[in-house]
């Protein structure tokens, strides 16, 4: 398989992948002409979209998955993906605790120490980062992005392209919208409508 992003996010996926074992990873690919040529933990990065399109075609991979932290961007690239038909997959750290019905989308990635509990739904291209808690029965939207250490009570809903900074406690049954982006630390306690940037505890805008 091919990682597409080379970074330290990328780091963390390959520890994943290998811990996984479900994959051979092969090499890494990045639109930064900078960084091709260097390699990371031994896995050279060959080159930008052309090159991983190239490799696919060849048999060399046979699936992609996006280490890229950025929503939109890492949206962009999985749509490109879709669109060359190349398959994508997700990466969910061995020590990731899953609870019943709980089902995960497509280029999706759970780090160390996640635990999502019952029948949560997560998205395509979701990333649940290091420590953090999804209790039961949340949404999580496609493109979102869970910061180290957050916590969702239940009946969460949080909508696309959404970012969740580290250490925030989302509180029973709130909806954040799509597009918002939560700061570090913020206790959120109301529904938070789309496009906003809120912060605090408790939160407000920003």
């Amino acid at each position: 398989m091919g990682i597409f992003g080379a970074s330290g996010h990328a780091k963390v996926i390959i520890d994943i992948v290998e811990r996984e074992g479900h994959y051979q990873l092969f090499a890494l690919f990045d639109d930064n002409v900078a960084l091709h040529g260097h390699d990371f933990f031994g896995y050279p990065v060959l080159g930008g979209r052309d090159v991983l399109l190239t490799a696919y075609r060849q048999g060399e991979i046979s699936a992609t998955i996006v280490a890229i932290g950025n929503n939109a961007i890492r949206a962009n690239v999985a749509n490109w993906l879709v669109q060359q038909g190349m398959a994508r997959v997700s990466a969910v750290h061995p020590s990731a605790q899953l609870g019943r019905g709980v089902t995960i989308g497509v280029g999706s990635v759970l780090m160390a120490g996640v635990i999502v509990n019952a029948d949560t739904v997560i998205g395509d291209e979701v990333i649940i980062n290091t420590g953090a808690t999804i209790d039961h029965d949340n949404v999580i939207a496609n493109a979102v992005h869970i910061a180290p250490g957050c916590h969702l009570c239940g009946h969460v809903t949080v909508g696309e392209s959404s970012f969740i900074g580290a250490g925030s406690v989302l509180i029973p049954s709130v909806t954040v919208g799509s597009h918002v982006v939560v700061g570090a630390g913020t206790t959120v306690l109301t529904d938070v409508a789309d496009n906003l940037r809120v912060a605090g505890s408790p939160c407000r805008l920003i």
